[in-house]
Order: C-alpha cells, then sequence, then structure tokens
C-alpha cells in the first residue's frame, strides 16, 4: 500500500532508523540524512532515499521529523546554511520528537513561528525506546494545532507508535516526556538497588519477578531489565549517557523544587558514565556498577 504524504526524517540514531524503516515498509516515500551517511545507506533496501543535507531532505516533505540528540542537533539541522526549515513547503508539519528540555521547547517553538509561520508545529516526543521503536509500540506525546495537522500527521504517528495522546498547545508533549522519563529512571535505580539487595539475600532476579508477576506490582519495563541483569547482557535500548542526559532536564525544569533522590541518581550515574565507561550501556547496566563500582 502506498501513501500520498511524503515524509522526511532526520537523525537515525536507533530510534529514528526505526521509525523511519516501518514508514517505508508502510508504503511512505521517505527521505532520510544523518550526519553520517553510514546509518542512512541500510535504508535504501526498504525504500529509503538518502539526502545529502537536511536542505535536500526536507525540500518535498508534507512532514518533516527531526530525531536528534539536543536542542543543538535541532537548531543545527533546522536552522544551518543547508538546514530544513527554509526548504520546507508551505503548510508542511514539522514533528519535533527527540527529548528537549521545557524551556528549549519553548525557545524552539517561537523560533519557528517566527522564521515560518506558516509551518504547523508539532511537538512529539515518544515513550519507549529502541525495541518498541522497532515494533512500532511507542506513544506517541503530542501537543501543537491538532487540527491544522491531524491529515497529514496522524498517519504517520499510526505507523510510528501503537498509541497517540494529543496534549494540548505545542511544549506539552515536552513536558509530559520529561516527567515520565523521571519516573523511567527512579524506576530503573529502583530496580538496580533491589536487585543488589536480593543478590545479598541469595536470591535472583528470576525469584524477584516470579513474586512480582499477576501482582500490581509487575509491568514489562521491569520484567524487561530484571532480565537483562540477569543476563549481565547490557546492549542498549535506552544508553545510559541518554538517561543521564534525561535527569538534567528533568532537575532544570524542577527547577528549584527539591528532589533529592533524582539528585542523587544524577550523581550515581554520572560515575557509572566516567569512571567505569559505561556510558554506551543499557541504563540496566546500573547495577553492574551498584556492585562492582569503578
Amino acid at each position: 500500500m502506498s501513501h500520498s504524504i511524503k515524509i522526511a526524517v532526520l537523525g537515525l540514531g536507533a530510534m529514528g532508523s526505526a521509525f523511519a524503516e516501518n514508514l517505508c515498509r508502510a508504503g511512505f516515500r521517505v527521505h532520510v540524512w544523518n550526519r553520517t551517511r553510514d546509518k542512512a545507506e541500510p535504508l535504501v533496501e526498504h525504500g529509503a532515499i538518502v539526502a545529502s543535507t537536511p536542505h535536500e531532505a526536507a525540500r518535498n516533505a508534507d512532514v518533516l521529523i527531526t530525531m536528534v540528540p539536543d536542542i543543538e542537533a535541532v537548531n543545527s539541522v533546522l536552522f544551518d546554511d543547508d538546514g530544513a526549515l527554509d526548504a520546507l513547503p508551505d503548510g508542511a508539519v514539522l514533528a519535533q520528537m527527540g527529548t528537549l528540555g521545557v524551556s528549549e521547547t519553548d525557545a524552539l517553538v517561537a523560533r519557528v513561528a517566527s522564521q515560518r509561520p506558516d509551518i504547523v508545529f508539532i511537538d512529539a516526543p515518544v515513550s519507549g525506546t529502541k525495541a518498541p521503536a522497532e515494533q512500532g509500540t511507542v506513544t506517541v506525546l503530542a501537543s501543537g494545532d491538532r487540527d491544522a495537522a491531524l491529515s497529514r500527521v496522524q498517519p504517520v504517528f499510526d505507523v510510528i507508535g501503537q498509541a497517540t495522546h494529543w496534549l494540548g498547545s505545542a511544549g506539552q508533549g515536552a513536558r509530559v516526556k520529561i516527567v515520565v522519563n523521571a519516573w523511567l529512571v527512579a524506576t530503573m535505580q529502583g530496580v538496580a538497588e533491589t536487585t543488589l539487595l536480593a543478590r545479598r539475600l541469595g536470591l535472583s532476579t528470576d525469584d524477584i519477578w516470579q513474586a512480582l508477576e499477576g501482582g500490581p506490582l509487575a509491568n514489562p519495563y521491569v520484567e524487561n531489565k530484571l532480565r537483562m541483569i540477569g543476563a549481565d547482557d547490557f546492549s542498549a535500548q535506552m544508553a545510559l549517557k541518554w538517561g543521564l542526559k534525561d535527569i538534567e532536564l528533568a532537575l532544570e525544569a524542577g527547577e528549584t523544587d527539591e528532589m533529592p533522590a533524582l539528585t542523587r541518581t544524577r550523581d550515581i550515574w554520572r560515575q557509572a558514565a566516567a569512571e567505569a565507561s559505561l556510558a554506551d550501556q543499557d541504563i540496566a547496566v546500573i547495577s553492574r556498577y551498584l556492585t562492582h563500582p569503578g
């Protein structure tokens, strides 16, 4: 099945490449760009068209997706001399789907509105990591002018994720995403610490899950992390360095609110990333670090 909606995806890390592949498989015409071209080439066999610059990728796009790590990268792909924003056709939808801070997102919304008031800006980070992105089961946390964007962007979101929550004006998606990620980090730290306790008491990760399974405390996220810890396999679904970034965004957004557990978790994860060289492994690796720090 083919679709008339033309899409550009900028940023082909674990999430962006999964989005692009699924959109190609669903029959969309997809242009892709990544700062290092080798990450784009595998998508050609699925039908993607590789662009040399963000400007080239965006030139005929009905929907432009940015999925890059931080605000500096977003600003670069949109506003540099070869950036995408000026290339977008009148009335196109710009869906910013990476995780940015609250103040960064608000500033981006204002800047896009100032330079391209004809563009529909949708702030749409996702809840989910690498495997759900590959399976098309993430949750899209969308905000912005739903009425103006819906006919073009909803078919795209329906491929990318299993659910889309429309949350109000642009910027609300970023706010919900930061809260969700703070909860995720707190959950991971709790799983790591209680696993350490369990092992000292002679219990395995399987023992923990058997005690939780079927009850109100059991959820697939916890089950997945316990399995990773039990197997000592920390291939990244969400790398520790990105979890640390999310902690810092949450603490920044909280401003003067005291969040002692999150602050202490930030310090521990910083040490694990820097001193133990665990930055590129899954956040579940924090359990190994607590057992064998340094």
